[in-house]
């Protein structure tokens, strides 16, 4: 079992930057890729930012690029999204997320979630 705990969530003022962290304990797998997610409201989930375990090949939702980074540290089994620009419409629930790499693609392991409030 692996269990997801992120962290790093809160109040911020439009503009200001935010770093949310996720942490991975449990099993571990040769490769994998680890994910945020992020829910608003009376909205859907909807994808953030994903990374390779290497660190090497990192997604971005398009919305978020230019603005949101997304890193990994293999050595405390931490990814972090640092989010900078932040805009009321970054306001949700983010979740960090783990995926096995398997086809189709889908995310086995998820945290709890992290409230990022953004305001205008």
């Amino acid at each position: 079992q692996v269990q997801l705990v992120e962290s790093g969530g809160g109040l911020v003022q439009a503009g200001g930057s935010l770093r949310l962290s996720c942490a991975a304990s449990g099993r571990t797998f040769s490769r994998y890729r680890m994910g945020w997610f992020r829910q608003a409201p009376g909205k859907e989930r909807e994808f953030v930012a994903a990374i390779r375990w290497s660190g090497s090949t990192a997604y971005y939702q398009d919305s978020v690029k230019g603005r949101f980074i997304i890193s990994i540290d293999n050595v405390k089994n931490t990814v972090y999204l640092q989010m900078n620009s932040l805009k009321p419409e970054d306001t949700a629930v983010y979740y960090c997320a783990l995926s096995l790499e398997g086809v189709p693609l889908k995310y086995d392991y998820w945290g709890q979630g992290t409230q990022v409030t953004v305001l205008s």
